[in-house]
């Protein structure tokens, strides 16, 4: 997706974001993370925002929140929160740098992109919590988004954060699986480090259609819900040697965490 589209995007789903979090009330709790309330959930993106806002102004990640940003009211803090943060995306091109956890892509865009996906889904758990219609998922955004968290979060994720995939990649099995939607398939292998280094996940683009050992797929839309553990194993369709497919649960249940 290019930027431009990224950031109507975003615009869209804070929107709508907004609406669910000022017509609910705010102890209501969220279905698709029950732990949280709705104003836990606001105060969560507002405190995104914000700290993105703070890797792009000072190119490095921040030790200290800006006094008098955050709000007891959870609107007003995602209004301040969010014109901080669009206000650098407009005053910065996509290449210019920013502090971000993904070494190879120092950017803004980088962030334009993660605030974009990061926004999409808490519409959909403040909507969910607002008890309201769910809006629906453009296409792209859905396929973009669905490339992200397979290569970047369960992908770049377990070579950086090792910690949160505890014993999985130790000696995991190593045969290949695919994901798949219109137009789009990714392979995944679980491989395990030689030397002392550590296992890795390795996600590849492949043609539709190839095949592996198992395989997830459906529709753009379920399928990236279904990812970040919003949707029930009914709105995807598995196939294939079920050891596999556990093990790939445990792994992008580790990864999104």
């Amino acid at each position: 997706m290019d930027f431009p589209r990224l950031l109507a995007c975003l615009d869209d789903d804070f929107a709508r974001l907004r609406a669910a979090v000022a017509g609910a009330d705010p102890s209501v709790r969220v279905p698709s993370c029950p732990d949280w309330s709705l104003g836990d959930l606001a105060k969560h993106v507002s405190e995104v925002y914000l700290h993105k806002a703070e890797c792009i102004r000072l190119n490095a990640f921040p030790e200290e929140w800006p006094e008098g940003v955050f709000d007891p009211d959870p609107v007003i803090s995602l209004d301040r929160t969010y014109a901080e943060l669009t206000g650098h995306f407009a005053e910065r091109p996509p290449s210019g740098p920013a502090a971000t956890w993904h070494e190879p892509d120092q950017s803004v865009g980088f962030w334009i992109r993660r605030m974009a996906q990061e926004t999409v889904i808490h519409r959909v758990d403040a909507e969910l919590a607002a008890g309201g219609p769910v809006s629906p998922i453009p296409d792209d955004l859905a396929l973009d988004g669905i490339d992200e968290v397979l290569k970047l979060f369960l992908g770049y994720g377990s070579t950086r954060w090792l910690d949160d995939f505890g014993t999985l990649l130790d000696a995991p099995d190593e045969r290949p699986m695919t994901v798949a939607t219109e137009g789009r398939a990714w392979s995944l292998a679980a491989v395990a480090g030689e030397g002392g280094r550590p296992g890795r996940v390795e996600v590849a683009d492949v043609p539709t259609g190839s095949g592996g050992d198992a395989q997830v797929s459906g529709a753009a839309v379920p399928l990236l819900l279904w990812l970040w553990n919003r949707g029930d194993d009914g709105s995807v369709r598995v196939s294939g040697d079920g050891v596999l497919l556990k093990q790939f649960h445990a792994l992008r249940t580790a990864a999104t965490q």
